[in-house]
């Protein structure tokens, strides 16, 4: 990137930042008034699946971004997520805020039982085994046929309700609990990011050798890293599942996978404000592009490759590269030696 452009893109976070708490209460009400505009069910079920995959993209964000270890696995804590939930419903009759717990729970013991073996693996090693995770996962779905009714999947899932009200995409109360868990889920993140936790989460992405110098306990994190992923795609898939009301083992495939990391990526990776741009343009494109229906993994393939040849940190992601935020003396003093572009006064 040249430095007219890194001149550009940082004058323009900073001007995001200074305002940031103005846009980020702008964009809330945006979001809050959109059903009041009486679009249809289907533009409507478009926004909650951004808002899914929203979710899906900042649990991997969590391991890829921060921690610095490409996962493939993400699609088997999704579909882990949603058959327990579904399951709990179904077979017990439990409420879904209960099985939802439950999912989330089941998911992130699932994520420890992936991250301890894997510790010791990196790069193609680490995501070759992830891949395998969900692809097992896949696999016991569809063959397990007394539990999930294998390839046929489970039809006729019931809806979440609260207080008695049935919620659902004719009074918008799915989207209004799909916008609420992702607030929830970007919340945890940020405070998660924010902490101790996070600033060990990164410094094992900059330089595992260095951190366990330094006293940080890299094993342990790792594995935080997984299960706090996987709670998060738990809480995703248990949400899903009501709301198309039918789940099958094909609905959680390499495919999935392959599309949250294109939406991490795209968006850039070590951000979240990438991760919801990811998701928007990767689920609106193919929605309004359906002619290109039979090339959409390749055009995916494609982003990927451009992305990384080009701008590796994403759209969104000019500043992914830094390990922390800079104060503002730093930032002037970076400045004036020429290191960083100037900031906005």
């Amino acid at each position: 990137m040249s430095l007219s452009q890194a001149d550009l893109f940082f004058r323009i976070e900073s001007l995001l930042s200074k305002r940031r708490v103005w846009f980020l209460a702008a964009l809330m009400l945006v979001l809050l008034v959109i059903p009041l505009f009486g679009l249809s069910r289907y533009i409507m079920r478009i926004c909650i699946v951004i808002g899914i995959f929203s979710m899906l993209a900042l649990a991997l964000n969590l391991v890829a971004g921060y921690t610095g270890q490409l996962s493939m696995g993400n699609a088997g804590f999704y579909a882990i997520g949603a058959y327990t939930s579904t399951l709990l419903m179904k077979g017990v009759g439990m409420n879904f805020w209960l099985s939802l717990l439950i999912a989330a729970t089941f998911a992130g013991i699932s994520g420890a039982l992936l991250g301890l073996p894997t510790l010791r693996l990196k790069g193609s090693y680490l995501t070759i085994v992830t891949l395998g995770f969900g692809e097992i996962v896949r696999m016991i779905l569809m063959n397990w046929d007394p539990v999930t009714n294998g390839p046929l999947g489970i039809r006729n899932i019931p809806l979440p309700s609260l207080f008695g009200i049935s919620l659902s995409l004719t009074n918008n109360g799915l989207y209004y609990m799909d916008l609420a868990l992702v607030a929830l889920v970007s919340l945890f993140c940020v405070l998660v990011i924010n902490s101790k936790v996070g600033r060990a989460f990164i410094a094992i992405r900059e330089d595992e050798i260095a951190a366990q110098m330094m006293g940080i306990k890299t094993i342990r994190y790792k594995v935080l890293a997984f299960v706090l992923s996987a709670i998060i795609s738990g809480i995703a898939g248990a949400f899903y599942a009501p709301m198309v009301g039918y789940i099958d083992p094909n609905s959680f495939t390499f495919d999935v996978s392959s599309q949250i990391i294109s939406m991490s990526i795209l968006g850039g990776l070590g951000t979240m404000r990438g991760m919801y741009f990811g998701a928007a343009v990767l689920i609106i494109f193919p929605e309004a592009s359906r002619f290109l229906m039979d090339y959409r993994f390749v055009i995916y393939g494609l982003i990927l490759v451009v992305m990384m040849r080009f701008r590796p940190q994403g759209l969104l992601g000019w500043r992914s590269r830094l390990p922390c935020r800079f104060s503002r003396d730093v930032q002037k003093r970076l400045s004036a030696e020429g290191i960083l572009p100037p900031e906005l006064n």
